[in-house]
C-alpha cells in the first residue's frame, strides 16, 4: 500500500508502535517547547475510497449493461465512465465466491468449498476460515481505512450465527469490518427482515406499507455511514462493501417495480434467450463467432407449457425483472450521494452484477 514516499513499515500487521528512543525533556516555562504530535494511523497518501457492489443470483444475461432485458442504468452509467469485464470469474455458489472475494484467496484455501449450510470436515470444506489468512477488510483497517459492510453475510459457520456466538467469523468480529448492518445466511425477507448492527439483533419500526423495504433501508444507512465518515474524519478513507440480498430469493419487490415489465416477457425464455444474445453480441460482451447454445434437455420448450402456467411463469419473470432494476435504483442512490459528497473522483468501484 506504499506510494514510495510512505515512511510506515506495513510489511507486518499490526503495524507495530514505533518506541520513542532518547531523551525528551519538557520545559512548562519556554512557551515554544511541545510535546510530540500523537501519531494517527492513516493509509499512503492518495489511497482511494473503494467501493465494493455486490449482487446476488444475477445472471451474465440478465442486467442491460451485459445484453439483459432488466434494465440497470446505473451499471451502464458506471461501465460508460469506466471498465467492463466480461471475464470476471466467480464461483458457482454464493458462499465460496463471498470468501474469495473477502479474502483474495481460492475459496477452497479459506475453507469455503460450498455453501456454510452443507459445511463438513473435508479439507477446504469446513466453512471455517483458517487463522492464517486475513480478511480483505482487516488488513485495509490495519492500514488505517475505515471499513463497514451492508447487507448479506453468508460466510459464518452456521453453528455460530446466533445472537449468543461466538462473533470470530462476523462482519465486525473477525471479518474486518467495524460496521455491518444487515442480515447473516443466505436469503432474508426483504419486508420483515431479521437484522443485526454489529452482532446485536434489532427491529425494524416501519412495516411495508408505510414504504419499508430492506434494499432502501440498507442503502440509507451506508449512506449516512458514509456522510458521519467524512464529516467526522475527512482525511480517512474507507472501504465499504454494499452486498444486497437482491436478487436471491424471495422475490419480494414493490409492485410498480414489476408491473414497468408487464408484457415484456410475454414471448416466453426461448425467445427471450435469442433476444439477449443478440443483444450481447452487439456489445460485444461475447465473441463475434459465438453461438447460442442449445436449450438444456432438462428445461422445457416454452411452447410445451401448459397455457394456465404461463400468466404464471411470465409474472415471476417481471417480478424477478423488476427487483433487479429496484436494486440498481437503489445503488444508484448511494452512487449520487458520493456525487453530492464530492467523493467519486477519489473512490475506486466495483459492480459485481452477480456472484453465482
Amino acid at each position: 500500500m506504499s506510494d514510495g514516499t510512505d515512511k510506515i513499515n506495513r510489511s507486518v500487521l499490526p503495524i507495530p508502535t514505533r518506541p520513542r528512543t532518547g531523551l525528551i525533556t519538557y520545559d512548562a516555562k519556554d512557551p515554544e517547547s511541545k510535546y510530540p504530535v500523537i501519531e494517527q494511523l492513516r493509509p499512503p497518501k492518495g489511497a482511494p475510497n473503494v467501493l465494493v457492489i455486490l449482487l446476488d443470483d444475477v445472471g451474465f444475461g440478465a442486467s442491460s449493461a451485459f445484453g439483459g432485458p432488466c434494465l440497470t442504468p446505473n451499471a451502464e452509467r458506471l461501465a460508460a465512465g469506466g471498465l467492463k469485464y466480461n471475464r470476471f470469474h466467480t464461483t458457482a455458489l454464493c458462499s465460496p465466491t463471498r470468501q474469495a472475494l473477502l479474502t483474495g484467496r481460492n475459496h477452497h484455501s479459506v475453507g469455503m468449498g460450498g455453501i456454510t449450510e452443507i459445511a463438513s470436515g473435508s479439507p477446504g470444506y469446513c466453512s471455517v476460515l483458517p487463522n492464517t489468512a486475513s480478511p480483505l477488510a482487516k488488513t485495509l483497517k490495519l492500514n488505517g481505512y475505515a471499513t463497514a459492510q451492508f447487507g448479506k453475510c453468508h460466510e459464518v459457520p452456521v453453528w455460530e450465527t446466533s445472537p449468543a456466538g461466538p462473533f470470530d467469523a462476523w462482519p465486525t468480529g473477525g471479518g474486518g469490518f467495524e460496521y455491518f448492518y444487515g442480515f447473516i445466511g443466505g436469503e432474508a425477507h426483504q419486508w420483515y427482515p431479521s437484522l443485526y448492527e454489529g452482532t446485536t439483533p434489532i427491529e425494524v419500526h416501519k412495516t411495508p406499507e408505510e414504504g419499508y423495504h430492506f434494499m432502501a433501508d440498507m442503502t440509507d444507512k451506508a449512506i449516512a455511514w458514509v456522510g458521519q465518515q467524512k464529516a467526522l474524519i475527512p482525511d480517512k478513507p474507507f472501504f465499504m462493501y454494499f452486498a444486497p440480498g437482491a436478487t436471491h430469493a424471495p422475490h419480494h419487490v414493490p409492485k410498480e417495480w414489476a408491473d414497468k415489465y408487464k408484457g415484456k416477457f410475454d414471448q416466453g425464455w426461448d425467445k427471450l434467450r435469442e433476444e439477449t444474445f443478440a443483444r450481447q453480441l452487439k456489445l460485444g460482451v461475447i465473441p463475434s463467432d459465438c453461438r447460442l447454445t442449445p436449450r438444456h434437455e432438462q428445461i422445457p420448450a416454452w411452447d410445451q407449457m401448459p397455457e394456465e402456467m404461463k400468466p404464471v411463469l411470465r409474472r415471476q419473470m417481471e417480478v424477478y425483472a423488476g427487483f433487479l432494476e429496484y436494486a440498481d435504483h437503489h445503488v444508484g442512490r448511494l452512487l449520487d450521494s458520493l456525487d453530492q459528497m464530492k467523493l467519486t473522483d477519489d473512490t475506486l468501484i466495483y459492480y459485481i452484477i452477480g456472484d453465482n
